[in-house]
């Protein structure tokens, strides 16, 4: 089986993109071609570049014309040989100039159950709320923020003695599980978009 070659986003710590990358080292098969940070001093940068792969850093500047900054992505990605792109805590809003140029191979990662709770603060959004379940998505990202088509997710409950610090935690571990079991189901030819645009991953 020929690896799935991925570019990967990132704007923070790249936590999404470690564990990836311990999951290649334990037989995902699945490559890295190349990472792009938004910002940086984002530690993600380092961990790209201590396991060999190529990375390029954006600064707030390149950002003053977004489709110009996706078109140097595309450009990048394309060159590097990626299939897919995984946005692994990336901070921007992309474009049509990349959705169009991976249609349906963008992937985002969420930590709530969407349609629930969208935005940069979910984890929060639903803490405030009360939820007594929350949890993690894999969607597909397009034109409107976090509400692309759903590929997988997992609930996360509260239990109780929780602060919001050991759920993020909780949904943080999980969103390490998630998104290489997703990538996995890709790369293995698993996953199937129908004609209502629903996504399906069928069992090994």
């Amino acid at each position: 089986m020929c690896a799935l070659k991925c570019g990967v986003l990132l704007s923070g710590s790249g936590t999404n993109l470690q564990a990836i990358l311990d999951q290649i080292e334990c037989g995902l098969p699945v490559e890295i071609v190349h990472v792009i940070s938004s910002r940086p001093d984002a530690f993600g940068i380092q961990r790209a570049q201590k396991a060999g792969i190529p990375t390029t850093v954006f600064d707030r500047s390149v950002y003053a014309d977004a489709r110009a900054a996706d078109s140097r992505i595309v450009n990048i990605m394309r060159e590097a040989g990626a299939e897919y792109l995984v946005m692994a805590g990336y901070m921007r809003m992309i474009t049509s100039v990349v959705l169009d140029a991976f249609p349906n191979r963008v992937l985002n990662l969420h930590p709530a159950l969407l349609p629930s709770f969208k935005g940069a603060h979910a984890i929060r959004d639903a803490w405030d709320a009360g939820v007594k379940v929350t949890g993690v998505t894999v969607h597909f990202a397009n034109e409107e923020y976090d509400k692309g088509p759903i590929i997988a997710q997992r609930a996360v409950p509260l239990i109780e003695g929780d602060t919001i610090d050991s759920l993020e935690a909780r949904i943080h571990n999980v969103e390490h599980e998630l998104y290489p079991q997703v990538l996995r189901a890709i790369a293995e030819g698993r996953m199937e978009i129908d004609s209502e645009g629903k996504v399906h991953i069928y069992e090994a």
